[in-house]
């Protein structure tokens, strides 16, 4: 009998083509706006240091884009990380969603930890072996992270030359890629759709009556409708 030919990606555990494609398209996008946030903070006045050490320590991109925007607006130190600090917290949610798939040992759990973003665990989530999930989450992670910082620290060194890549509507392509990702569950899981919607509407009711930041953490309050499903038929038995 022949044996099956398996090519390195068909291991398991081992993430797929598919997978390296649509990481990369991410980071493209993440890229653009990590140019963006590092000019735009070293063009309102902050020294390359501030950006760049940011990016490493705080790693999260509406979190330092709000902090730049307090301390550029004449906020405190104090004020800037508070900001930071209120759209961090939905990354906690996400941790658990992704916890065990990021390793056993404390330095996996340390590190990866600081990985989880919302691009990580839409990717990580969107796979359904445990294993690939597992590799997902460190491709996307790793990956994600170096780009971002590398684009940050060469934005902040190109300072105002570059301006506001927003302007170009390059701002639209990381939402757009990120909504890419999680349709598949959408389509998929009722349930998910329930708590979608329900946070969706939240978050755009409370939108302009509340500051930036806090409708993403409100419409964490939709998950309180997935899994309530009305109650499945059982398939009669042969």
């Amino acid at each position: 009998m022949r044996s099956v030919q398996r090519t390195p990606w068909s291991r398991p555990g081992r993430p797929d083509p598919g997978l390296l494609r649509d990481v990369a398209l991410v980071c493209l996008a993440g890229g653009v706006v990590g140019v963006s946030f590092g000019a735009i903070a070293v063009a309102g006045g902050l020294p390359v240091w501030v950006p760049v050490v940011m990016s490493l320590v705080v790693y999260a991109g509406s979190a330092q884009f709000s902090a730049v925007g307090v301390l550029l607006a004449g906020g405190g130190p104090v004020a800037a990380a508070a900001t930071g600090l209120l759209l961090n917290t939905r990354t906690a949610a996400f941790s658990l969603a992704v916890a065990e798939h990021i390793g056993r040992s404390r330095l996996a759990r340390l590190v990866g930890a600081h990985l989880v973003t919302d691009e990580t665990v839409a990717f990580t989530l969107a796979q359904r072996d445990p294993a690939r999930r597992r590799a997902a989450f460190w491709v996307s992670g790793v990956g994600l992270f170096a780009v971002w910082n590398a684009c940050v620290a060469a934005g902040a060194l190109a300072g105002g030359a570059l301006g506001d890549t927003a302007r170009y509507g390059l701002d639209a392509a990381f939402p757009a890629a990120l909504a890419a990702l999680v349709l598949p569950a959408l389509r998929e899981d009722a349930g998910v759709r329930r708590a979608a919607l329900a946070g969706a509407a939240l978050a755009l009711a409370l939108t302009p009556a509340v500051p930036a930041g806090v409708p993403v953490l409100a419409a964490l309050a939709g998950l309180a409708l997935h899994g309530r499903a009305p109650g499945k038929r059982k398939e009669p038995q042969s």
